[in-house]
């Protein structure tokens, strides 16, 4: 019978500090996971590798935006801690402004971190997954992927290329033993949830609650997605019972793509 263990597969995930990037790690490392967490902050980043179940797991700081920075930083996680044989691409950045206000800089900061990290986050660890003849590559996208939202033009446009790298390498990989996914979350209860809602507060002047109803109407179910969740859309991706689940975007939104 299959099973979705992952014992002993190294996993990198980056973005790991907190929010979505933490939950998927803690959830890889509860199925036998041996994890790399990648990030810009070396301390929130050991703080999550403190409360990973099992041992082994380590942290490694590096702008997945800055090609030296990541071909640097996964030679360190194979040297700790073998081939990596998954990869979650889950860094990522949210601005927002009205398109003519947009700017060039928030155009490029969108589509580096979002998008041209998850692109440089696959060529490094490609090697390790077509070698061993196994892989899962699980890019989070966004439900700004799969629909628009007004006044986060670059962001949307940056997570549509995701969902578009998605495809692609899936398409090439598809009879080498590799996978790749996209999870596509709503609105969740993150950080960048939680600037959002400030943004709108400040803007506003509404109360902080009455902001936060405004985003989970979206959601047909009518509420707030949480980490876990998407984590374990994650989870499943990776396992053997996903073998046959490539290019696709999974929305985890209660309904509000479909």
């Amino acid at each position: 019978m299959q099973t979705n263990s992952l014992t002993g597969r190294h996993a990198l995930v980056t973005g790991a500090a907190r929010g979505i990037g933490a939950e998927i790690a803690r959830t890889l490392a509860a199925e036998g996971a041996v994890l790399t967490l990648l990030g810009r902050d070396r301390d929130a980043l050991q703080r999550v590798v403190d409360s990973l179940a099992g041992s082994g797991h380590g942290a490694v700081a590096a702008d997945v935006a800055d090609v030296q920075a990541v071909q640097g930083a996964f030679a360190q996680a194979r040297a700790a801690r073998g081939p990596i044989a998954i990869l979650v691409n889950n860094a990522g950045a949210a601005e927002s402004a009205p398109f003519l206000k947009t700017s060039v800089e928030l155009w490029q900061r969108m589509l580096s971190v979002n998008l041209t990290g998850s692109f440089l986050c696959a060529q490094a660890v490609l090697p390790d997954m077509l070698e061993a003849g196994w892989g899962r590559i699980v890019n989070i996208a966004s439900t700004a992927g799969q629909k628009g939202y007004a006044y986060v033009s670059a962001y949307t446009a940056a997570k549509h290329g995701v969902i578009g790298l998605t495809r692609s390498l899936a398409l090439e990989m598809a009879r080498k033993g590799v996978t790749v996914n996209a999870v596509c979350p709503g609105y969740t209860d993150t950080d960048i949830l939680r600037d959002s809602v400030a943004n709108v507060v400040q803007k506003t002047g509404r109360s902080a609650d009455d902001a936060l109803a405004e985003f989970a109407v979206v959601n047909p179910q009518r509420r707030i997605v949480q980490p876990a969740e998407v984590a374990d859309a994650v989870r499943w991706l990776c396992g053997e019972g996903a073998a046959s689940v490539n290019g696709q975007s999974i929305s985890v939104s209660g309904g509000e793509v479909t």
